[in-house]
């Protein structure tokens, strides 16, 4: 961590040989030629209105005098000066000086010194360096100081280090200020090894080892310079003095730099060492429980009760910070403990205000509400920044609302917030989600600057809207203009490939970063587990996990769905077991994963047990999904009854999911009674429901039921629902070609059709029989039978197997369930040409090869 120099200390010099950086024409203040007059009675009433606090009224005072020609002293106007400063009232600051100027008073160090720290403060950093390079030799060590503040606090690093370099060269021994300044100047990662070099002439100056301010400024120095917690935490244990400021320091970084267990042991050590936590503190270790995986909850309600007792219940930062917390660590996806903060709170500022409405719109389904309570925020005296302005135009394209997101965005521009990055990639972001890609790509085009994080927002639009070519081209743009990408970046491009199946371009992509040296980042190996696993290549998915150093719950729950998905019960379950092993506290997400899992192999014992375990042994409540998993479950393996029993018993009211999913396995099982009954209740909630109409239209159908048929579609005809065509798509040659049922648009369509005669004949004379009962249609037997075959995924097959080689899967996708008949077709279709043929189906994978099917037909 401690980086050494050879330097020599200089010897304090009494005036400077050299001149300070970019020094400009000298110009001196001229000597004094008037004496102030003696205005004793104005003059005392002057410092008792500084004494009193008075800073308007001292300056009235000063305003009255000069009106006679009369001028204060040196020591009055270094009072002034220091006063306004305090205050931070620099405007008040900036008439003293032209009081200070008028006088024509030969100016001290200290007047000089206090000028360049009151146009520091005051943002003016150009007027700070005119003073100090008028000061000539009148330069004291708090000069140099106070200007190496300057370039410092004005993020000028570069000018800060010239300054500090300046004055070693002219003989000035830094004291701790000096060394704070420019530490400070040093805590960003272009100039973090000069930082390294400083620390070296530090450490022979012995400032590190008394200085509380030195210590708090390494510390953030190799925080943000380098993220390196590590040497941060060296430098707090060698501080000999902390004080509450540095505890909190280093609290707060380690919730930064997602460490936030190692903020709550610091918190502990504080309290039991006897220093007193402020606001500040609580503020900063409320968000480290945000950010705790488990137990997080509790604690921060433990927190909360010392705020109440401490008497900081009205304190805005700490309210901010417990609004945030009981948001993102709701258990039941309820923001009412997080309202109810927001609520209670007497003064709101922009923070609590975007917390909130940041809040509703992460715990999902509650955009509205976070685009109530914007409006209601609008309308009172706390104006939006460009944060809010962000949050607000996600919840627009959470419902795809672009028309009231334009209407922010344009009440976003008069606040000047045009040019600002967030705002305007959230709106890009808006647009993407909207299906408004043109508008999406016009939003990025318009951009002021072009930074990186633009360049991944439109990336992961494209890729979101399942276009990988508009993403390659622009990471292509990427790399043409020399922008270094980043995780994000290739993350979403294997979301990307992964959405579509484009297995050969997330190859491409896998290369890429390789190359890039992002092997390592796990971020990126979750999304690899994932597009691999999405692509059909479940062993590649599991090589990555295998190769993995750290793995998080992410990693284990992207393995587990892998292989739910395709079908591989057995091993997903495996690997939960694991992963529990392992110490990893499985997530909701990751119980949904394995309970699908079971369903998918129909293992009720097992999901029952595992359903059982998500309270009794982590504490995680089930949502509607785990009800809707356990349905599926008894639904597919015939239970029905079970099935509606576990519904009817179930602590909440169940949603159009969980009677969706009943719904679709009483289409399965032929059971037009209770399928009814299911629908009935979908449409109760919903009556636009699409799927439901379709579920019970084929359920019927099946059954021969044609005029009940007739009458639902005449139903979703009067009611404008319009069901999703079927699609499917196979990647060759890294293009994608999709197809639709009887479709004859592809080039090859010849080839293809040929193909589909050639294969019909075959798998008939190997025993395949066409199902017509998946033929949703009243048409003849003949017509049927031309009608099933003619269904996109065999199309699919059949251009596979004309375009790909032998040794390589035929991979082909749709974007609903594949139907019975084409299931079957397709396992022939594998004996008769030998070819492994992997589909995946809105549902799961189907790997099939030599005429069985992972699925083994359940």
């Amino acid at each position: 961590m401690m980086a050494t120099v050879n330097l020599s200390l200089p010897a304090p010099a009494k005036s400077p040989s050299r001149p300070p950086p970019k020094l400009s024409s000298q110009s001196s203040v001229p000597l004094s030629v008037n004496r102030p007059v003696n205005f004793e009675p104005l003059r005392h009433r002057l410092i008792k209105h500084l004494d009193a606090g008075h800073l308007h009224k001292a300056i009235s005072t000063l305003d009255v005098m000069a009106s006679h020609n009369a001028h204060q002293d040196l020591v009055t106007y270094s009072l002034l000066l220091k006063a306004c400063i305090r205050s931070r009232d620099f405007q008040l600051g900036k008439l003293v000086h032209c009081h200070l100027t008028e006088s024509k008073l030969e100016l001290d160090s200290v007047l000089f010194n206090s000028l360049i720290s009151l146009y520091s403060k005051a943002g003016d950093w150009t007027k700070a360096r005119e003073i100090f390079e008028s000061m000539g030799n009148k330069r004291d060590l708090v000069s140099w100081s106070a200007m190496i503040s300057c370039f410092a606090n004005n993020k000028m690093s570069f000018e800060a280090i010239l300054t500090f370099l300046y004055m070693l060269d002219n003989g000035f021994l830094p004291n701790e200020y000096c060394f704070t300044a420019v530490i400070r100047a040093c805590s960003i990662s272009e100039f973090f090894p000069i930082g390294e070099i400083i620390l070296g002439f530090l450490v022979k100056t012995g400032y590190l080892d008394f200085d509380t301010n030195v210590g708090c400024a390494l510390i953030d120095m190799f925080v943000k310079g380098n993220s390196d917690l590590e040497s941060a935490f060296k430098v707090f244990d060698k501080m000999p003095d902390r004080n509450v400021v540095a505890w909190t320091l280093m609290i707060t970084r380690c919730t930064q730099l997602s460490y936030p267990s190692g903020a709550i042991e610091l918190f502990v050590d504080m309290v039991l060492g006897g220093y007193m936590p402020d606001r500040f503190t609580l503020s900063g270790i409320i968000s480290a429980c945000t950010e705790l995986e488990s137990e997080s909850l509790s604690l921060g309600k433990q927190l909360h009760s010392w705020v109440i007792r401490s008497g900081f219940a009205s304190d805005v930062c700490i309210g901010c910070s417990l609004v945030d917390m009981y948001a993102k660590c709701t258990i039941d996806g309820s923001l009412d403990d997080s309202r109810r903060v927001f609520d209670r709170m007497e003064n709101h500022n922009v923070m609590s205000w975007t917390a909130i409405i940041t809040g509703y719109i992460q715990c999902g389904g509650c955009d509205m509400e976070a685009i109530e309570l914007f409006c209601k925020m609008i309308e009172g005296p706390v104006p939006p920044n460009h944060f809010t302005f962000s949050s607000v135009l996600k919840a627009c394209g959470n419902l795809s609302d672009s028309r009231t997101g334009e209407q922010f965005y344009a009440h976003a521009v008069k606040h000047g917030f045009a040019s600002d990055d967030y705002v305007g990639n959230s709106l890009i972001s808006m647009y993407a989600k909207s299906g408004r890609m043109d508008n999406a790509q016009k939003a990025f085009e318009s951009l002021f600057e072009k930074n990186l994080d633009s360049y991944n927002t439109v990336v992961d639009a494209y890729a979101k809207n399942l276009d990988s070519e508009g993403a390659f081209e622009l990471f292509h743009e990427i790399s043409d203009f020399g922008v270094e990408v980043n995780a994000f970046t290739f993350t979403s491009l294997l979301s990307g490939a992964s959405s579509i199946g484009a297995i050969g371009k997330g190859e491409q992509i896998h290369a890429r970063l390789l190359k890039s040296g992002f092997q390592s980042n796990q971020c990126i190996c979750n999304a690899l587990i994932s597009m691999y696993a999405r692509c059909g290549h479940i062993e590649a998915a599991f090589q990555v996990f295998n190769e993995m150093g750290d793995r998080n719950v992410i990693t284990w729950t992207s393995m587990i769905t892998g292989f739910a998905k395709h079908g591989f019960a057995a091993r997903a379950l495996e690997i939960f077991h694991e992963m529990l092993k392992a110490g990893i506290r499985p997530n909701e997400i990751t119980y949904i994963a394995v309970l699908s899992a079971c369903s998918h192999a129909g293992l009720v014992s097992e999901g029952w047990e595992i359903f059982k375990s998500m309270h009794k042994e982590h504490e995680i409540a089930p949502r509607m999904e785990h009800y809707a998993c356990m349905v599926d479950l008894l639904g597919r393996s015939g239970l029905l009854r079970e099935a509606i029993e576990f519904i009817n018993k179930m602590p909440c009211t169940p949603d159009a999911l969980v009677w969706r999913t009943f719904l679709g396995a009483c289409r399965v099982h032929h059971d037009k009674e209770l399928g009814e009954h299911s629908a009935k209740m979908i449409l109760q909630q919903d009556p636009h429901d699409t799927a439901a109409h379709i579920l019970l239209s084929n359920l019927y159908a099946s059954s021969g039921q044609w005029e009940d048929v007739a009458r639902i579609r005449k139903n979703m005809k009067e009611r404008n629902l319009i069901k999703e065509a079927g699609c499917s798509w196979i990647e060759v040659d890294n293009k994608i070609h999709r197809f639709h049922v009887a479709d004859t648009s592809h080039p090859q369509v010849q080839e293809i059709y040929d193909k589909l005669d050639e294969m019909a004949l075959k798998i008939k004379g190997l025993g395949y029989v066409p199902n017509t009962d998946f033929v949703l249609h009243e048409l003849e037997e003949e017509q049927k039978e031309q009608f099933v075959f003619q269904h996109s995924e065999k199309i699919a097959v059949a251009f596979g197997l004309i375009t790909t080689s032998r040794p390589k899967p035929i991979r082909v996708f749709k974007n609903l369930r594949v139907c019975g008949d084409c299931h079957t077709a397709i396992k022939y279709i594998s004996m008769a040409t030998g070819r492994e043929i992997v589909l995946r189906d809105s549902n799961r994978f189907h790997h099939i090869k030599n005429g069985t099917c992972s699925c083994n037909d359940y």
